[in-house]
């Protein structure tokens, strides 16, 4: 069967095409994870002055991060849902523009409620950030470049990680408290909404879009359609997509890592406190593990990416990462006996790096795997179930860390996710008979 011809285009107005413009797209994902975690981060720099001013002990602090992973936790899939049906330019504008608003409000909070209530709504603004992301991705890149531009919008977790301390606490300083921390670093997602709503339209009709870019952008739609006889995919229900080990192969990528991960950006400054270093001495180190996250990031999708062009099936070069990742996050184990700030430093760094390869592969699968209208909704369940753990995590280690210490945490940050590494492999395969219409096979 001849592949069916390209979806009719409207005519759009004639202007000089932007070169590369999914990249540019790419750079403003990137952008919005940056912010997203700068608002986020605010309150982890200003913790161990927060913790002090307001007398709260680690099992109050954790009360509070847990709000946020709750509203994160629900957001993901109930707002996954609604990007999937919105749309990426005003799904991403609604939800920069709440958080926004959110982070600037927190500045009013007056004690441990208060802050309980804010980082519960800043949760549920900040969830739909990477199912639009994801979901972006899948629209605009073949899967070649998948890896490389997922690396580039997660990796803002790791650059909005590490600028937040430096900047949160230069505020702090500079302004004798921590209210206009808060309020300042919340309107930077009003400058990057601007930029969005002018440079964001769908490849299928952006005007700026050249001809040649947008065909090879599309060049993966016609081929999945011409594989399933070029019918358009229905959207499948949650119930149907769960039904799928493919999904749960996903769903346990991201549970089995992502704590691991928000552990390090939520408790990193309190540990190194624990082991008796100050905030202000730490910020050299504190950069480490972030940027090592970064490079991580750029590691795993530009490996996988050369894996497929050298002539890899995508699933198995995704599934190659996966491994080297969780064994890499194992090397928190020796960071319990260290006591020099730049070993443990070096450790973490380690360990994110992998963290970060083996998420940005957890991050790509759903874009592999299922047809576009379903990439934000399995990202949202991914997200969930990985928020939902990620809250017990966030629990236990504020119990654990004030009755005993943080090594616990550690070993069990490091064997948890070489287990789901184990489990990917198993679940993530593509399926035996015919398929269904929803689902790729990679």
């Amino acid at each position: 069967m001849s592949p069916p011809a390209a979806p009719d285009v409207p005519p759009a107005p004639v202007l000089r095409p932007i070169l590369r413009l999914r990249w540019w797209i790419g750079g403003m994902l990137f952008a919005s994870t940056v912010i997203n975690y700068i608002d986020r981060q605010t309150l982890s720099a200003l913790a161990p002055f927060l913790k002090q001013e307001q007398h709260w002990t680690n099992e109050d602090y954790a009360l509070i991060v847990i709000a946020f992973r709750v509203a994160y936790a629900i957001g993901m899939t109930v707002l996954g849902c609604v990007m999937d049906r919105v749309g990426t330019r005003l799904g991403l504008t609604i939800t920069v523009a709440c958080y926004s608003v959110v982070a600037m409000l927190t500045s009013l909070a007056g004690g441990l409620r208060s802050f309980i209530v804010f980082r519960f709504l800043l949760g549920l603004g900040e969830s739909p950030n990477w199912p639009a992301a994801t979901k972006t991705v899948a629209e605009w890149f073949p899967k070649h470049e998948r890896g490389w531009a997922v690396a580039l919008f997660d990796s803002g977790s790791s650059i909005g990680a590490a600028i937040a301390p430096a900047m949160v606490i230069f505020l702090y300083h500079e302004f004798g408290g921590w209210r206009p921390a808060f309020l300042l670093t919340g309107t930077l997602g009003f400058a990057w909404i601007f930029v969005w709503r002018m440079i964001y339209h769908p490849p299928e009709t952006h005007p700026r879009l050249g001809a040649e870019e947008r065909q090879l952008i599309l060049a993966d739609r016609q081929e999945s359609a011409a594989a399933s006889g070029g019918a358009p995919a229905a959207r499948p229900s949650i119930g149907q997509l769960l039904k799928l080990p493919q999904t749960w192969g996903i769903i346990i990528a991201r549970s089995f890592t992502d704590p691991v991960w928000f552990f390090v950006s939520d408790w990193f400054m309190i540990y190194l406190v624990s082991k008796g270093f100050k905030p202000e001495s730490t910020l050299i180190a504190f950069w480490i593990p972030f940027v090592a996250a970064d490079l991580g990031n750029f590691a795993g999708g530009g490996a996988s990416g050369w894996l497929i062009r050298r002539g890899w099936p995508v699933g198995r070069a995704r599934k190659a990462i996966v491994v080297l990742g969780g064994l890499g996050m194992t090397l928190l184990v020796p960071a319990v006996a260290m006591t020099n700030l730049f070993a443990i430093a070096g450790l973490f760094a380690c360990a994110t790096f992998s963290y970060s390869a083996f998420s940005t592969m957890a991050i790509v699968l759903p874009a592999d795997l299922y047809k576009s209208g379903s990439v934000a909704t399995v990202s949202g369940l991914c997200g969930t179930a990985a928020g939902t753990l990620t809250i017990a995590s966030t629990f236990l280690i504020g119990r654990i860390s004030e009755r005993y210490s943080f090594a616990p945490i550690l070993i069990a940050a490091s064997i948890i996710p070489l287990v789901g590494a184990g489990l990917v492999l198993l679940l993530v395969r593509n399926p035996k008979g015919a398929a269904p219409e929803f689902l790729n096979k990679i």
